[in-house]
């Protein structure tokens, strides 16, 4: 065999182990990225984990704040109808229910409590919101809606009811039952001013 011969027959092989090494380093550059992708797919889930938490930690809290709004609300009725029927002869103003603490609240549906005085009636109505906070109809974030509707037989007979919107607020202050009326574009506070104001309409 002639020299040329040989050459001709070892330089197929140098290039074959040339392509061999090209791909070895292919498949550990390959490698490398399926675990750099593996990694940031598990720091996302940790991340991702932990956002979880804090979504659910905000849910709590805002459920134990719904709670203490409700019975707050009811106090506030309460106090009214107390202070009332101090002045009265004879109690004449009745709360239904008489009690309502936390546990009370339905966090699913509406809940109800009802002024009445000798057949005038104010009558509260409400609930969470769909999302934890909303702003959807009032401007200032609210975790909790409703309304006061408030009529007597005279007023049913003509079938009027009078009905103002109740929002409780998350302000940057201070966190509160506000009452707004759509006609007037008149808020503020549910208070027993409030609730005066309105008996005082119906009697």
């Amino acid at each position: 065999m002639s020299a040329v011969d040989i050459v001709d027959v070892e330089a197929p092989v140098a290039k074959a182990a040339g392509a061999t090494t090209k791909t070895g380093g292919e498949m550990r550059t390959r490698i490398d990225e399926q675990d750099n992708r593996l990694k940031r797919l598990a720091r996302s889930i940790e991340a991702l984990a932990s956002r979880d938490e804090s979504l659910l930690n905000r849910a709590r809290e805002i459920a134990a704040l719904r709670r203490r709004a409700a019975a707050e609300l009811h106090t506030i009725c309460a106090e009214f109808v107390v202070s009332l029927n101090r002045l009265l002869s004879r109690e004449a103003v009745v709360l239904d229910p008489l009690d309502f603490g936390e546990g009370a609240f339905r966090e699913e549906g509406r809940n109800l409590i009802q002024i009445n005085v000798r057949g005038r009636i104010l009558q509260i109505e409400f609930g969470s919101t769909a999302e934890l906070v909303s702003t959807e109809e009032f401007r200032i974030p609210y975790t909790m809606d409703g309304s006061v509707r408030a009529f007597n037989q005279e007023l049913l007979d003509k079938d009027i009811i009078e009905e103002q919107l109740l929002y409780y607020t998350l302000e940057k202050d201070r966190k509160w039952w506000r009452f707004f009326d759509g006609r007037t574009y008149r808020s503020g506070p549910f208070d027993r001013e409030y609730l005066v104001s309105l008996m005082e309409q119906l009697i």
